[in-house]
């Protein structure tokens, strides 16, 4: 638990340098943090199959720095990354086939396509306020959901894939998400003139919500390691784990928290 608190405390404002700079120091610390990531997936994936790493690194790179802040060439991106992936299995046959293929694209998917959403929330109207739900509802879910399972929690919740999870921490891990994002939605507001009705509110209901996106993300993450047979993805971070360690349920609330501003945005039209 130390090493955990002091690796929080060295990694926190690192990250509240990053977003609040924005701009291309975002995209670049993504881009490392993608990339760290993906490796860490293609090589839990070697012991079962053979992802062709460097198309993969290379079209992560790409949409990273070209294609996610500028989607009109989304499809043609992924045409030509599912071309290239196919012509490997032909011209490569003897080494990789179609489910190493699969296996790679799935790995850009996962992490890079959904990490981007990052990038994507903080061009919104207040997406530098925004984008920190993200991280509210994930890891205060994180954190409400250890210590309520540790004083509360009898019931498992998915034994099969994660024993130590409760029903009753998930249950805190959405009730104290919610109410650190009320809470982070009230001191805002009072600091910064938001055009927004009832933004505690929405603040709230995206941190529930979004709690629940975050536990979804790391059962699928326990799944996919349980499945490699490995407990952690890697050891960058001293008490946690590797990246996909620390930002699995990121994966799943970036996009979540995406769609709900989208959709705000949409309405304040």
């Amino acid at each position: 638990m130390g090493i955990r608190i002091i690796t929080a405390l060295l990694g926190i404002p690192l990250l509240i340098f990053i977003i609040l700079s924005g701009g291309w120091i975002l995209k670049i610390s993504l881009s490392v943090f993608v990339l760290i990531g993906l490796y860490e997936f293609y090589k839990a994936m070697d012991k079962k199959f053979k992802p062709i790493k460097s198309i993969g690194f290379v079209f992560t790179l790409l949409y990273i720095l070209f294609v996610a802040s500028n989607q009109q060439f989304y499809f043609l991106f992924v045409i030509l990354f599912l071309i290239t992936l196919l012509l490997s299995t032909i011209f490569l046959h003897k080494k990789y086939n179609i489910v190493d293929g699969a296996i790679t694209f799935f790995g850009f998917f996962y992490i890079c396509i959904l990490l981007s959403y990052i990038i994507h929330i903080n061009n919104f109207l207040y997406g530098e306020i925004y984008i920190w739900l993200i991280f509210i509802s994930a890891w205060g879910s994180d954190t409400a959901a250890y210590f309520t399972g540790i004083f509360l929690g009898k019931h498992k919740l998915c034994p099969s894939l994660s024993p130590k999870k409760t029903i009753e921490g998930a249950i805190g891990g959405f009730v104290g998400s919610a109410l650190l994002s009320l809470l982070y939605g009230v001191v805002i507001q009072s600091y910064v003139n938001i055009t927004i009705t009832n933004f505690p509110l929405i603040c709230a209901i995206i941190g529930g919500l979004g709690s629940i996106a975050s536990q979804l993300g790391d059962l699928a993450a326990s799944s996919i390691k349980r499945y490699v047979d490995i407990k952690d993805y890697g050891y960058l971070f001293p008490g946690h784990g590797g990246v996909l360690d620390r930002f699995d349920s990121i994966l799943f609330t970036a996009p979540f928290v995406y769609y709900i501003v989208l959709l705000i945005n949409y309405l304040m039209a």
